[in-house]
């Protein structure tokens, strides 16, 4: 045997198996050499030492360790020749150095360099969830913990890269087919194999970082505005009396519904604090006056801080808390008062206001206690969210945040559920990591963080359609988390209530449609009646050509049409507030339909276009009740009605430099695009988002 520990240079995808003994390395190689019709490098070890046992009765031992990398490196490179684009290595040198280290406690160097030199595209690391199996060279069955733990350290150690792979030998090879083909696209696609197991580590498909790339180079269609949708033109307008008689037929229907209320809550408050952040890492108050820094940087926001300072609902607690680290504080000037206070708001030894969730920041003072938006999202919910006597209520979390709302809804619930004699059953879930986006430099090439890492960030409250998908109910309230009141829960019910209303009556009308389809039931007759409906209550534009359409036919496309998922969108007036709107627009297929439109995506070049944007007379608040199931009583697969040409590009930063960022279509924009749509005018009153913590001051959020 030549004793060279040279590995052959190679194009061919080598993949090695790594595990401790007894951990189906040798099947799942004979598996994936037979799949991909190529050949697999067995275990040089095995052959040796039961070779040596039947000649002399002797186990292995630290002599043989270079015998073993001699043969196995011999039997590798021989392997090669009859490789077909992949080979499947049973064992390789990592596998002898890291027996070697842990049986004989230490390693040959010549074998430690070779086993650090030799390159496999990717390794799988062969998990100890298979059971044992006995031979005359395996002896630690009692071991396979520690013997594992120590293998996948040795990968970690040395920066292989690897992927643990378990289950049963069927789900092994079929998980294992599914990474090499993806590793196999991705080396074509100029990415290494770290880079891989990064993308597969962070838990996003392949496919979907290669559609990604896709839509940077490609860029993504502007919406076509025709105009905006307006009072009698889209947009449903109710008297006071109107409001009343759908709020009361909401109140005798809502027993035959299972309803919940659904909150996107995911993000920490850093925006809320944005230019009390700023402030906080450029001011020198050894330098500057805090006036002297407001005129400089006409700091406005600053400056409206300052002065209602004592009328925040966390005012109490944070200037308590001054005086117990400072004794001497109001003793202080004035500019040192008003630094301390946004430096202990904003410090994660004290307040960290900033890194928390909004949900769990005081918001509103009452006369007994200060309340955070979850305890006034729990009062809303037992108000019209309840169905005998209980009320769901769901909470989109980052996980990280996950035991502050806990904490938060148990000082509250009980109180809650005593007051009003309604159960709250509140769950919660995560955005799916797998919907995240890599980041791109301003030419669309990946971007790598100075340690050569990527970048990922969420996909956006779009990802969200899959949490909502999940829900099982039959009407879904929609609302995001900083959009409480302190006063008129009364008002902010009626129309809650009432567009639930709208909701069931709509929901009624098409069930009744489309069972009467299913049964035959329909007449010529009946067609104009169905048409006028879609038109004038659900605002769908019927193609030119449907009246040529024969009986059959327009049967069909009336059933296409009003067999998806319902929202009746709530409305408020335009007052300048930063967000989408609802707009009429026509798709690329030439579909007229109302949509709710962001100003990012309406091309601002296009003078029509911006003229269009701005005559908006309404703003989308995210008040929105939605039915989710069919006629039938089953749920829609919600992500079937995404329009995926709707997504966004937003522009981020990374280590001081402009990255770029997908975000999938918006849950009420692209998310919900082919979804029957109803748009209801209600008034701001149902509309105080605190945006920035000044919004706290506004009349909305103070005590009365």
């Amino acid at each position: 045997m030549e004793k060279n520990l040279r590995q052959q240079r190679t194009n061919i995808i080598k993949i090695a198996l790594f595990g401790p003994e007894s951990t189906g390395k040798t099947t799942l190689a004979k598996q994936l050499a037979d799949y991909y019709e190529t050949d697999w490098v067995p275990e040089f070890a095995r052959d040796y030492l039961e070779q040596k046992w039947e000649e002399k009765q002797q186990v292995c031992t630290e002599e043989d360790m270079m015998p073993i990398a001699y043969g196995q490196v011999a039997l590798e490179n021989e392997k090669l020749y009859h490789a077909q684009k992949y080979l499947f290595c049973d064992t390789n040198l990592m596998v002898t150095k890291a027996f070697s280290e842990m049986y004989y406690g230490v390693c040959n160097p010549l074998l430690n360099e070779a086993a650090l030199q030799h390159e496999y595209d990717l390794f799988f690391l062969t998990d100890i969830d298979v059971p044992w199996e006995k031979d005359d060279i395996r002896d630690s069955p009692n071991k396979r913990e520690t013997v594992f733990s120590g293998f996948k350290q040795a990968l970690i150690d040395n920066k292989k890269p690897f992927i643990t792979i378990s289950g049963d030998k069927e789900s092994r090879l079929a998980k294992a087919i599914a990474i090499i083909d993806n590793l196999t696209i991705a080396k074509k696609k100029g990415f290494s194999s770290a880079d891989f197991v990064e993308i597969y580590n962070h838990g996003i498909p392949f496919e979907n970082i290669l559609k990604q790339l896709k839509i940077f180079k490609k860029g993504i269609s502007k919406c076509n505005l025709i105009s905006p949708a307006t009072i009698n033109n889209g947009i449903l307008s109710l008297s006071d009396e109107d409001f009343k008689e759908k709020a009361d037929f909401f109140d005798k229907n809502k027993e035959n519904f299972k309803i919940c209320k659904f909150i996107p809550a995911s993000g920490a408050a850093t925006r809320m604090f944005k230019f009390l952040i700023a402030f906080f890492n450029s001011y020198d108050i050894e330098k500057e006056t805090i006036n002297a820094y407001i005129n400089r940087k006409t700091d406005n926001d600053l400056s409206i801080f300052i002065v209602g300072m004592d009328k925040f609902p966390f005012f109490e607690a944070v200037y308590e808390k001054l005086k117990e680290v400072y004794p001497d504080f109001d003793t202080l000037p004035r500019d040192y008062k008003n630094y301390y206070f946004i430096k202990f708001l904003l410090s994660s030894d004290y307040f960290d206001f900033a890194n928390k969730p909004k949900a769990v920041l005081p918001f509103h003072k009452y006369k007994t206690h200060i309340a955070n938006p979850i305890e006034e999202h729990l009062n809303e919910c037992v108000h019209y969210v309840a169905t005998n006597k209980t009320s769901n209520l769901h909470f989109t979390v980052s996980e990280a945040h996950q035991g502050l709302f806990e904490k938060a809804i148990a000082e509250v619930k009980e109180k809650v559920e005593a007051a009003s004699g309604t159960q709250i059953n509140i769950s919660f879930s995560y955005q799916n990591k797998q919907t995240d986006s890599i980041a791109v430099d301003v030419k669309d090439n990946v971007f790598r963080s100075q340690k050569g890492s990527f970048i990922f960030r969420p996909g956006g409250h779009g990802a969200l359609i899959e949490n909502l998908n999940n829900i099982d109910a039959d009407i879904i309230f929609i609302k995001n988390i900083d959009n409480v009141i302190q006063n008129n829960i009364d008002k902010i019910t009626l129309y809650k209530k009432a567009l639930g209303g709208i909701l069931i009556e709509a929901q009624q009308k098409v069930f009744g449609y489309l069972n009467a389809i299913e049964k035959e039931q329909i007449k010529e007759q009946d067609v104009e009646e169905i048409v006028k409906f879609l038109m004038q209550k659900l605002n769908i534009e019927m193609t030119s050509n449907f009246n040529k359409f024969t009986f059959e036919n327009k049967i069909s496309k009336i059933k296409e049409l009003l067999d998806r998922p319902i929202r009746v969108c709530g409305m408020v007036k335009n007052e300048g507030e930063a967000g989408g709107g609802p707009f009429w627009i026509r798709n690329d297929k030439g579909d007229i339909s109302l949509q709710i439109v962001e100003s990012s995506q309406v091309d601002l070049t296009n003078k029509k276009q911006k003229s269009i944007l701005e005559d908006s007379t309404h703003f989308n608040p995210v008040d929105l009740v939605c039915g989710t199931k069919n006629y039938k009583g089953e749920k829609f697969d919600l992500p079937e009605f995404v329009d995926h040409n709707t997504g966004f590009i937003v522009e981020k930063s990374a280590e001081g430099k402009v990255v770029k960022n997908y975000e999938l279509p918006g849950l009420w924009n692209g998310g919900m695009s082919n979804w029957l749509t109803i748009f209801v005018a209600v008034p701001l009153i149902t509309f105080n988002p605190v945006k920035t913590v000044n919004d706290l001051l506004k009349p909305a959020h103070q005590p009365q």
